[in-house]
């Protein structure tokens, strides 16, 4: 019964990766693409993993590189609760299946992808790397196979066990957090690479002597040892990654037991609480002006903490736009002008508005009739986001100063960013109306199918555009820096660019206003593609 019920679910997770290439040739190209672009660059490691046999500290980035594996496995099903159809065991609730047959089956259907395959290339050049000799081939075999199992378990268990989180609505807000882990984590690959270019891998000792023991490492540590002649350590290695895998599947298989013969209640006590809640207006609504400009202020600020995409977008920008700075601060290598990227990342958030707003937007369509009205929705979502990006701008660059301790700059720094801002506030509002796109409301995409030209045009173009409407203040930046006593009238940049900010900003808005309201029934058409 086992072995069939494994059978069916490996073909079942077959079906239904062939079915899901069959909706569309766009999705069957990136799947094939992606593919490729994930074996190659496991070949590139695996092969890069091979060179390293002899090398003094290969066993050190074999269990750090395997530790950060299994990492990636335990978060993975957090931050994409949609990269598999088979991670959600509540979709079998009805079946007649026994937990531990169906863990078993899941755990084979789990093997099957691009992402055991890739774990699959690392674990095996990991292995290589420390292997010298008969046992130690054995032990490594036993090893890849125990700490592959160990990943695939640890996701598995990390599933089921916020599996009620995940399906829901407000459970889906989780996702946000993966561009700011992915921003975090891009800059600390970047500042260690660095690291270890200039000072070796010497330094990854300490942690690998910890991570050897830590499972699913403690495979990969099992290895080394036997290649040494400690026998009875390499023993003791495997016996904690095995612990590991037995105790992973209790607990998958205790949790899938309580899931499927649990109701889910999980959203009925948020029902009964949003049906019995107030609707009042939030404190910021009482601070805002009142009129149009404040209701559209308020709704544009509810839609960035609401709406799991503006969310998104949001979060990763201002973590980019703080990380950029702080590391390149850190390295040594960095500028006080790095500061601008915090304005240049949370200007792009004024670019395609109206496809914010997807199909949502012809509520505020109607209330569009002349171009006054249209001048005064881009200047109320403009102020929404000033609340946000002016003081976070400002407080980047204070901070990248005193990093620096280069505080003779911090007025043309400051400067140089409300000019940017200014100018990509006013490009943004130009763009938002005559180049928008639809953002598709389900998955991870943000342009809608058949719109990516209009949203490179969009976005790109508009920073170009940006960038040459900063051009006064960029002169006046560079003039003052490469004339005598020039340092003597930098502080003039502070209050020039904050002006110029200022009137790009409310220029950008008048001539945008017409073009909106002449090309709703475009606008509305292009936003509501998704």
């Amino acid at each position: 019964m086992s072995a069939d019920v494994t059978a069916v679910v490996v073909r079942l997770k077959l079906s239904l990766l062939r079915n899901g290439l069959r909706q569309s040739g766009g999705r069957r190209a990136a799947y094939i693409v992606s593919a490729v672009v994930t074996l190659l660059f496991a070949a590139l490691q695996l092969l890069g993993l091979i060179a390293l046999r002899g090398n003094a500290h290969a066993v050190s980035v074999a269990v750090l590189l395997v530790a950060v594996l299994a990492v990636g496995w335990a978060v993975m099903p957090l931050f994409f609760p949609g990269g598999d159809e088979t991670l959600d065991p509540t979709r079998l609730v009805m079946l007649p299946l026994r937990p531990r047959p169906l863990v078993r089956a899941l755990l084979a259907a789990s093997l099957v992808g691009i992402g055991p395959v890739f774990t699959l290339c690392l674990l095996v050049g990991s292995a290589v790397s420390v292997a010298h000799g008969g046992v130690a081939y054995v032990v490594a075999v036993v090893g890849v196979v125990l700490a592959l199992l160990v990943c695939v378990a640890l996701a598995r268990a990390v599933a089921v066990a916020n599996i009620r989180l995940l399906t829901s609505r407000k459970g889906r807000d989780l996702a946000v957090l993966s561009g700011l882990v992915i921003a975090i984590g891009a800059q600390l690959a970047n500042f260690g690479v660095q690291r270890l270019g200039s000072s070796g891998l010497a330094q990854l000792d300490p942690a690998g002597d910890v991570l050897r023991w830590v499972p699913p490492a403690s495979a990969i540590g099992a290895v080394d040892s036997a290649s040494s002649g400690s026998y009875g350590v390499a023993v003791a290695q495997l016996a904690l990654s095995a612990g590991a895998l037995v105790a992973l599947v209790a607990l998958w298989s205790r949790h899938l037991t309580r899931l499927m013969i649990s109701p889910d209640g999980s959203t009925l006590q948020a029902a009964t609480d949003s049906a019995a809640r107030e609707r009042t207006s939030t404190g910021l609504g009482r601070l805002l002006p009142g009129g149009r400009t404040g209701t559209v202020v308020e709704r544009s600020l509810r839609y960035i903490w609401r709406d799991p995409k503006t969310k998104a977008a949001w979060v990763t920008s201002l973590a980019i736009g703080l990380i950029v700075p702080v590391f390149n601060a850190l390295q040594g290598t960095g500028s006080i002008y790095f500061a601008c990227f915090a304005a240049g990342m949370l200007g792009i958030q004024m670019y395609n508005q109206f496809g914010q707003d997807t199909s949502a937007f012809w509520m505020v369509a109607t209330t569009i009739s002349s171009p006054r009205d249209a001048y005064v929705e881009l200047r109320g979502r403009a102020l929404a986001l000033l609340v946000i990006t002016l003081p976070y701008a400002a407080f980047v660059t204070v901070v990248t100063t005193a990093m620096l301790g280069d505080w003779a700059r911090l007025p043309e720094a400051l400067g140089l960013s409300f000019a940017l801002l200014g100018a990509m506030l006013a490009t943004g509002a130009w763009t938002s109306a005559r180049f928008p796109y639809s953002i598709p409301q389900e998955g991870y995409k943000n342009v809608a199918p058949g719109q990516t030209g209009l949203a490179w045009i969009s976005i790109f173009g508009g920073m170009i555009a940006a960038a040459l409407l900063c051009a006064p203040v960029i002169t006046l930046t560079i003039w003052l820096n490469v004339m005598r006593d020039g340092d003597r009238w930098s502080w003039v940049l502070l209050p020039v660019g904050t002006l110029y900010g200022a009137a790009i900003t409310l220029a950008g808005l008048r001539l945008a206003a017409p073009r909106t309201a002449a090309r709703l029934p475009e606008i509305l058409a292009a936003v509501s593609r998704g």
